[in-house]
């Protein structure tokens, strides 16, 4: 589920799950645990991509709708953790966006601290309510600090999936390179970033992200639980499978 490599002081972590990473409980937990770990060694940055041409698809809606509600209830919480884990995560984290980051996958990736893109046909964007589903509240600040103020509600309310050119004129992501120096890009710019003293690059990042985490801490038992209800609600329930039925399911 997680593959990793060292280059220059810098930790390469690859979700590498299925053909798209869709997030389910094995790869969320997966990649705490490795987040965990890697926060309490002597790597001075990480970053985080995906396989061949795709990032992460976001939720396994096969598994969500097949698991039902004691799924979703034991899922949806891990997958705020992971979000929270990877925003607060104090080293400097970039992501190499090396294909389609979709839902869940672009919020992965808004939540690192630099977003390097690769140019050609992936799509990253957040269509979760074109799905039906409600944003868990981290996952909404996450994308209040990323998205332009006056862009936001319409990147979210249309579901944008955005080309890289567009991604880069929406600042979705920082920058744009050929696919083939996708990685050696991001490598660079941890290793540089990783160069900035450790404590002063984590009380920084801290002071940027503090209001929403402390906005967070505040919605995390009301509206999180809200959010949990519509999950697990009959109508959000229907609407997650007819989005399966009419775009994801194959054909027999």
């Amino acid at each position: 589920m997680i593959e990793k490599e060292s280059r220059d002081g810098v930790t390469v972590v690859r979700l590498v799950h299925g053909k798209v990473n869709a997030f389910d409980i094995e790869l969320i937990d997966a990649l705490v645990t490795e987040l965990t770990a890697l926060s309490s060694t002597d790597t001075d940055a990480v970053v985080l991509t995906g396989t061949e041409e795709v990032f992460s698809a976001g939720v396994d809606l096969h598994r969500l709708t097949s698991g039902g509600r004691d799924y979703v209830r034991q899922f949806l919480p891990m997958m705020g953790d992971a979000f929270f884990k990877v925003f607060t995560f104090p080293k400097p984290l970039v992501a190499a966006v090396n294909g389609h980051a979709v839902a869940g996958g672009c919020i992965l990736a808004c939540a690192c601290d630099y977003r390097v893109m690769a140019e050609g046909p992936g799509r990253i964007g957040t269509p979760e309510l074109s799905v039906g589903v409600p944003f868990p509240s981290i996952a909404m600040e996450i994308l209040r600090l990323t998205i332009r103020t006056d862009r936001l509600q319409a990147f979210i309310y249309q579901g944008m999936l955005c080309t890289p050119d567009e991604a880069l004129e929406e600042g979705v992501v920082d920058e744009l390179v050929p696919a083939d120096d996708l990685i050696d890009r991001a490598v660079e710019t941890a290793a540089r970033l990783g160069r900035i003293p450790a404590a002063s690059f984590a009380l920084t990042k801290r002071l940027i992200r503090q209001p929403s985490q402390d906005r967070v801490a505040r919605h995390t038992r009301a509206i999180d639980q809200e959010v949990l209800e519509a999950w697990i609600s009959r109508d959000v329930q229907a609407a997650v499978e007819a989005y399966v039925a009419r775009t994801l399911r194959k054909p027999t």
